[in-house]
């Protein structure tokens, strides 16, 4: 199992390709995509505690001989008013996000502005049925502060980023194993958040992070059709220069 949400074989990486991770949290894409080494990520989040921890976990990827860093650089910002100039990136990744955001629109209209023609734009958020099923075994899932205000549709979603001209070329479900964990926590979260089925889970996922073993590669992939606990979907941005039939330099 992945900790990444976002599958970078969707992203058509080429060398030189700049990177953006709205909402980079602690930094897990953005590193992952760092060690790609022909491309330059940056990672933006509004949290400084975040991107605290986020630059520690890059120090333990720092090459010794010759002493230099990953091509990785953390910054912070808000997603509605992005410090990049137009056309700046050529990916754009926001994993786990939008459904923090009460005006997530406002955010998809910097990621167009900042998307250079012929980008590519990838996004999750968590999935709808997973997600209610959350809700509706704890309010404190999602009325904590910093939590989830919304509850997405892929068509809700898909429909908002299609109106700013992108188009959908690929998408899938993440995570089908992290979900029966939220599931206990939610359902044992006022009476003993720290239960030792929860525990046990939490141990078993970090467990299957390290050890990647085929049974569970296997049981995800069975079972994120139907249970996954994000939904991925991936856009380009069309080049609007380029004539219908003239290829793409």
């Amino acid at each position: 199992m992945s900790l990444e949400t976002i599958d970078q074989q969707y992203l058509g990486l080429k060398p030189q390709d700049l990177v953006l991770d709205l909402g980079c949290g602690e930094g897990r894409h953005t590193i992952s995509l760092g060690l790609c080494e022909f491309i330059t990520t940056i990672g933006l989040d509004l949290s400084a505690k975040d991107l605290r921890t986020a630059k520690m976990r890059l120090n333990d990827f720092s090459f010794a001989d010759p002493p230099d860093q990953l091509p990785v650089c953390f910054t912070q910002g808000t997603g509605d008013q992005l410090p990049f100039a137009d056309g700046t990136f050529d990916k754009v990744i926001c994993s786990e996000v939008l459904e923090h955001i009460h005006d997530y629109e406002a955010f998809l209209k910097e990621i167009k502005r900042v998307i250079r023609p012929g980008g590519v734009f990838a996004v999750s958020v968590p999935a709808a049925f997973p997600e209610w099923v959350c809700w509706k075994l704890s309010d404190a899932y999602h009325e904590v502060e910093g939590g989830h205000v919304r509850i997405f549709s892929a068509s809700e979603l898909n429909h908002a980023i299609e109106r700013l001209n992108f188009k959908r070329y690929q998408s899938h479900r993440a995570h089908a194993l992290h979900v029966p964990y939220w599931w206990l926590k939610c359902l044992l979260w006022r009476s003993d958040p720290q239960h030792k089925l929860v525990q046990l889970y939490h141990r078993f996922l970090v467990w299957d992070l390290m050890e990647n073993p085929w049974i569970s590669r296997w049981l995800d992939r069975l079972l994120n059709p139907l249970l996954g606990k994000s939904i991925v979907m991936y856009y380009t941005f069309p080049d609007l220069s380029l004539k219908p039939d003239e290829p793409r330099k």
